[in-house]
Formats: structure tokens, C-alpha cells, sequence
């Protein structure tokens, strides 16, 4: 599976500090738990990654519509 494709997999996304100073992503989903620990700059880093994701989405046109209902605010 590439980042372009779609696909119908259901995962539960976790971000949070751990007790030892690392910003933890935990993914979980049919049979999978990942927890992937960062420090503090990596994790600015990729903030920003997803910041600059979110920027080039939009600049691609209409939004997808989200899975499930409408999103409210």
C-alpha cells in the first residue's frame, strides 16, 4: 500500500508524553499495536511534516468528504 491509496483499514490513532520524556503515536487496529516513541525535536519535526501535509491537501482542491457523517466543529 502506497500513501496515495486508499483503503478500508480501520486503526485507532493515540498521541500523548510518555512518563520518560518521549511523545509516544500509538497505532492499534486487526491485530497490530505500535507504539512509536519520539523525543521532544523529532516530534516538532513532525508536527510540522503534518502541517505541511495538511497545506498541500488543500491546495489540491475540493476536500474529501469524511467516512461516517458530517463533521461538526
Amino acid at each position: 500500500m502506497g500513501i496515495n491509496k486508499e483503503s478500508d483499514v480501520e486503526a485507532s490513532l493515540q498521541i500523548g508524553p510518555t512518563s520518560l520524556g518521549m511523545v509516544r503515536i500509538y497505532i492499534a487496529g486487526n491485530g497490530v499495536d505500535l507504539p512509536l516513541d519520539f523525543d521532544p525535536d523529532e516530534a516538532d519535526e513532525i508536527a510540522e511534516e503534518l502541517a505541511s501535509a495538511a497545506r498541500a491537501a488543500r491546495s489540491m482542491g475540493e476536500k474529501p468528504k469524511p467516512k461516517g457523517g458530517k463533521r461538526t466543529r
